[in-house]
């Protein structure tokens, strides 16, 4: 019948006997009458539809609802029912009495219990009835008893035998509860109703202790068996309970407990490992593990840790007499030494730990000291081999000093009374080898932290003379780390320890043949390069692209060149780059005499190199002329753009490294492009040792960083090259920079492209001339504007004029490669071309590297949207804008970078397009790259704008304009 909650109801629980679940609890709402009093109108409340009652239910109810919910019949077949079944053929399948199932039962019984014993704890106050036989919910109250009754055990000799029996009090007054229709709701612990009450009890006995005695005055226990039944049930309730005895003794003690650490070796397929530390170290071979128990002793007799409630109960035979004696065990000091020991890193909470022995030997050697201070004795039993374990305090003492070229060090390894030469663990650590064997054949396990704290200093050292060990000093990082650590004595020169910070090192006066200002983070760098040219050590200079590593490098070139170094050194890069190269040169440090190893004619002989300052040339030239190249003792050998050896297998990557230099540098904005391992063979390459073999270094960082995201080693790995690699972004020196940084890059044309452009050139230079002559240059306008359109197009890529062109371009494969790079920075790109073919282009590269990118020319109808698209998406990166279509109106801030493929014949319209990016509220310096291709009318056009400078800013706006300002001269020169 349904309960109104416009209407007074009250809430009440309903204790029922299943048939099979035994005693079960439901929830009901009752409705109230005007009296007060409960009616039969009456509905079951559970979690589902508890909360339309809310107004009469609390917190408490919520929680009982939701335990009641869960004895219910149907839900308890669904948990234990492996498949759907009906409750009858569950419990017939289960309790059949021949053919049931006792686990199920016994498991059964356990949950409900569980559920019992919570919904007991929590019932006090609330209205409790028993349930009728018809159901109804509220047939007789059940007055739940405030206080808890108290529980006496009776044992009274007789002649022939011993009577056991419990009396029960509740308030100081004797409860008759033998032979009145009690019951126990409940076993663990005892619940029982009697006279429709219910009471708990003090001490919290079973029910199993009361159960025997509701039909029955007591147990008479037959003097044949009265020594075994003393033993097996008396004397735990001695132990946990009041006892009143007579015919026997009960006597009580008192003592101190002493402390004893067990450990005992298991086999290698034990269970698995209890956690003994909260951080897990890294894998050590498995020689087996240990148990380690706590236990105590009192007089003759030793319990574990947690067993028994703080008595322990003898039963002896004095004068013919029984003797129960009560040992009284300080369990405050017991949990007291348990808690400091769990402090200190041994999970011992339950009394006992299995852990490898690394790890449980290290915590004794650690803990040593405080062992003995608080008496614990360390115990072996012998159970798989007949090893005797070395327990005492183990150390080790390092000292570094600071060598001419090394790091010398020094250092022992002490057990107990033993001092072991530090080497001779090199193999034990660097294999995982977890035992040694001391002098006296005892083993010494080594502590497992000295694997993780000592196997790169074992992995990086070198022999050196009798015991003692060195280490190159390019490992400043690992020295500073160990002193940093307490784990080793350094004495270093306080310049050297700088180095690793990248502070106070020492400022150098700039080159007085340098021809520029370095910025002040330029400087820094260039600081930087001396102080590692100082101490011998190579180095990477990995600055974001456009911040000036070339002119870094140059720079300390020079300073070389003035401090009398008059070896040469090499300059290896990307074919594309070599013109760059010399034009920087030629701009900064012209005093630098320069040499351009390259092309097909060169004279390949390393002797001229002696003349010569810098040697420029490409990877595919050293990559042939590697023996060559190697002859030659060159003063710096400089990679740039150095992911070029990122795979250390390849034959480039092989072939610089059979090059000779007194020191090596290499320059990359992106020092690891696909895997960490791209960074060991550049870092090899200027600091051979540095990151140890290829095999170690995959095996210590490139598998735990790259599979198993492992940070402590990426932190491992980045303090061990922080000295050695200076890498700045854009936005940390962004004060430092001016709003608009432009650059001009010089492209040379491959192969097949210069052969097409020469014989595009040679046709109209003859006709334009020709033209000229005959008709003048005024009415020569238009065929010089086609020759020069396609000659310039050309220089971008001979696609756009010959589709069925098959070779590449040198701008597109510069352009590509930069754009690249730049995006895996994470910056943003405007490309602005004037040819929409060459656009194009581009369009196909994007969409075959998968890079998203919006696009705008003079067809696209939905501008606004291409630029909210660029302007908001941070996964998108590329904007190709035309030209014309690009240059008015649109404000794209959210790119930092600016390529112009080609230039315009006005520098104010390339302006213009620099501007789109370059507006207010651009809060990022931007980097504008004018793409040259070299030696082609690019080249010119560029140089005769610079020439007419004031002219093409004030008049010149088109082509048309631009040719009508050229004279015959200019022409001669431009298709010369």
């Amino acid at each position: 019948m349904k309960v109104y909650t416009t209407q007074p109801f009250q809430l009440i629980y309903s204790l029922f006997e299943h048939e099979y679940l035994g005693y079960t609890f439901e929830s009901f709402v009752v409705q109230i009458n005007s009296r007060g009093e409960l009616t039969f109108s009456h509905q079951n409340i559970s979690s589902k539809n508890a909360k339309e009652f809310g107004k009469g239910l609390d917190d408490v109810d919520y929680e009982l609802i939701e335990l009641m919910d869960e004895m219910q019949q149907d839900v308890v077949v669904r948990k234990f029912a492996k498949k759907k079944m009906k409750p009858a053929e569950f419990f017939d399948k289960f309790y059949n009495i021949e053919g049931g199932n006792d686990l199920v039962k016994d498991e059964i019984e356990r949950y409900m219990e569980r559920r019992r014993s919570e919904i007991l704890s929590r019932i006090k106050g609330k209205m409790l009835f028993e349930m009728g036989n018809d159901g109804e919910p509220a047939w007789r109250q059940i007055e739940i008893m405030e206080e808890k009754a108290t529980i006496l055990f009776h044992f009274v000799k007789n002649e022939d035998n011993t009577h056991y029996f419990p009396t029960i009090k509740h308030n100081g007054e004797k409860l008759e509860f033998q032979y009145k229709g009690a019951y126990l709701i409940c076993n663990e612990p005892a619940w029982l109703v009697v006279d429709q009450k219910l009471y708990s009890f003090e001490k919290d006995p079973e029910g199993k202790k009361i159960k025997p005695f509701l039909n029955k005055k007591f147990i008479a226990i037959p003097q044949k068996v009265e020594e075994t039944y003393f033993k097996k049930f008396v004397a735990p309730l001695v132990a946990s309970f009041d006892v009143f005895a007579r015919g026997f003794k009960i006597k009580t003690y008192r003592e101190e407990p002493f402390p004893k650490l067990k450990i005992s070796e298991l086999a290698a397929t034990a269970g698995k490992n209890l956690d003994l530390f909260s951080n897990g170290d890294k894998d050590i071979e498995d020689e087996g593990k240990l148990l380690m128990e706590l236990k105590f002793q009192y007089g003759e007799h030793t319990f574990p840790l947690g067993k028994g409630e703080g008595v322990s109960v003898k039963v002896e035979k004095e004068d013919g007499q029984f003797v129960f004696k009560r040992l009284v065990r300080n369990i405050l000091k017991e949990k007291s030494l348990r808690d400091a020991m769990v402090d200190r890193g041994l999970n011992i909470l339950k009394g006992k730990v299995t852990a490898p022995k690394t790890q449980a030997f290290s915590w004794i050697s650690k803990n040593v000291d405080w062992l003995d201070e608080n008496q614990v004795e360390i115990q072996q039993e012998k159970q798989v081999s007949d090893k005797n374990y070395f327990v005492g305090k183990s150390s080790i003492e390092i000292d570094i000093s600071e060598g001419i070229d090394w790091f010398d060090i020094n250092a022992v390894v002490i057990f107990g009374d033993y001092e072991i030469p530090f080497k001779e663990l090199r193999k034990h650590i660097l294999n995982n080898q977890t035992e040694f064997q001391l002098p006296n054949n005892q083993t010494a396990v080594i502590p497992s932290h000295w694997f993780e704290d000592y196997s790169e200093l074992f992995s990086f050292m070198e022999n050196g003379n009798e015991d003692a060990m060195k280490m190159r000093k390019h490992h400043l990082s690992l020295v500073s780390e160990m002193e940093k650590s307490n784990l080793a004595k350094v004495q270093m020169d306080r310049k050297l320890a700088k180095l690793k910070d990248f502070t106070q090192i020492d400022d150098h006066p700039m080159p007085e043949d340098f021809s520029g200002e370095l910025r002040p983070y330029q400087k820094e760098g260039f600081n930087w390069l001396q102080f590692l040219n100082q101490y011998n050590f190579g180095g990477c200079l990995a600055d974001d692209m456009g911040l000036g590593k070339t002119v870094q490098t140059l720079a300390m070139l020079q300073s070389e060149k003035e401090s009398g170094r008059t070896a040469a050194s090499l300059l290896i890069m990307p074919t594309s780059l070599v013109y760059n190269w010399q034009s920087e040169a030629e701009k900064f440090t012209p005093e630098l005499k320069i040499f351009v190893y390259t092309g097909t004619n060169r004279i390949k002989d390393s002797k001229q190199f002696e003349d010569y300052d810098l040697i420029l040339t490409s990877y595919g030239i050293t990559r042939l002329d590697v023996e060559i190249l190697s002859e030659f003792l060159f003063n710096y050998i400089i990679l740039d753009e150095s992911q070029a050896i990122k795979n250390p297998d390849s034959h480039i990557a092989k072939a610089v490294k059979k090059l000779k230099s007194r020191r090596k540098l290499v320059l990359t904005g992106t020092p690891v492009e696909n895997s960490t391992m791209d960074l060991w063979s550049q870092m090899s390459f200027v600091n051979p040792g540095l990151l140890g073999n290829k095999k170690f270094f995959k095996d210590e960082f490139v598998t735990p960083i790259e599979k198993k995201r492992d940070e402590q080693k990426s932190q491992k790995l980045a303090t061990l090259i922080k000295p050695f690699i200076l890498r700045r972004h854009k936005s940390q020196v962004a004060t430092e920079l001016p709003d608009k940084i432009e650059n001009v890059h010089y492209s040379g044309m491959t192969t097949m492209q210069e052969e097409k452009y020469e014989e595009v050139k040679n046709y109209f230079r003859d006709m334009i001339l020709d033209e000229i002559e005959k008709k003048g240059i005024r009415s020569s306008q238009m065929i010089l504007l086609q020759g020069l359109t396609q000659l310039r197009q050309i220089a971008n890529h001979p696609k756009m004029v010959d589709p069925e062109y098959q070779g590449d371009s040198g701008k597109m494969e510069d352009v590509t490669h930069m754009l690249t790079s730049i995006i895996s920075e994470g910056h943003k790109v405007l490309i602005f071309s004037q040819f929409v073919k060459h656009l194009s282009l581009f369009k196909e590269f994007m969409e075959r590297s998968h890079i998203k990118y919006a696009y705008l020319d003079g067809t696209t109808k939905d501008r606004q949207k291409q630029v909210k698209l660029f302007q908001e998406n941070q996964d998108l990166s590329v904007f190709l804008i035309s030209l014309k279509a690009g240059g008015l109106g649109l404000n794209l801030t959210a790119a930092d970078y600016v390529f112009l493929l080609d230039p315009w014949w006005n520098p104010a319209i390339e302006q213009q397009a620099v501007d789109r990016a370059h507006r207010i509220g651009q809060k990022q310096q931007v980097f504008t790259y004018k793409f040259i291709t070299k030696n082609t009318v690019e080249e010119k056009i560029l140089a005769l704008q610079e020439k007419k400078l004031t002219l093409a800013r004030d008049l010149i706006s088109t082509e048309e304009s631009f040719m009508k300002s050229l004279s015959k001269e200019d022409i001669q020169g431009i298709l010369s």
